[in-house]
């Protein structure tokens, strides 16, 4: 997992409320282990007709809004299914980061363990961002993870939440997988300083 610290992205708005992850990624799509090529189908229902050509009226197929790496949702993004599809989708299409005024729980804690930032913002600011979204179509963000802001192209400073945790396994590039073997020392340490009060040979 690549670490996310501070970077500057290109941005574009799908300002629609309760986009479920079907709709980010159809369940179809759902028998690959691997996330490699999920990138291509990141709202395949949306981006393509029946035929596979790309609709020219969807956003993210514009040729302006190439090389995209956040995303301005609507309300409650990520709701529906528990499927991880969903933030490999948006990871393997190149974006970093989703910013809504709110997030289904679950999409967010898939999100944070697999690289992909979601960011939430107040009404107001969530509003501006979609507004200027519309109008620049090379309109940039500045996020910083380590402040927790994202810094509007007036240069307004805007903070985010994030727990600790989730923080720290982002700025390292790990997953919780990562973080534990990290600890791997540690844990050795301790199980020498604390012999088994069981003698496991004597147990049948």
């Amino acid at each position: 997992m690549e670490p996310i610290t501070k970077f500057t992205g290109k941005t574009v708005a799908l300002p629609i409320n309760d986009i479920d992850t079907d709709q980010i990624i159809p369940a179809r799509f759902l028998k690959v282990t691997d996330k490699a090529g999920l990138g291509s189908n990141l709202f395949c229902d949306w981006r393509y007709n029946a035929d596979g050509s790309p609709k020219p009226d969807f956003v993210l197929n514009q040729p302006e809004h190439q090389g995209v790496s956040i995303l301005v949702g609507g309300h409650n993004f990520g709701c529906g299914s528990s499927r991880e599809h969903a933030p490999w989708a948006l990871v393997g299409a190149g974006f970093k980061a989703v910013i809504s005024t709110d997030f289904a729980d679950i999409f967010r804690s898939n999100s944070l363990k697999n690289g992909l930032l979601p960011i939430e913002v107040d009404e107001q600011t969530h509003q501006q961002l979609i507004s200027l979204a519309e109008e620049d179509p090379d309109m940039q963000l500045v996020v910083d993870l380590e402040s927790q802001t994202v810094q509007l192209p007036d240069g307004r400073d805007v903070a985010f939440p994030i727990d600790g945790f989730s923080k720290y396994c982002l700025l390292n590039g790990v997953d919780q997988l990562g973080f534990l073997l990290q600890q791997d020392a540690d844990t050795s340490a301790y199980e020498a300083a604390h012999p088994a009060r069981v003698n496991t040979s004597e147990v049948v």
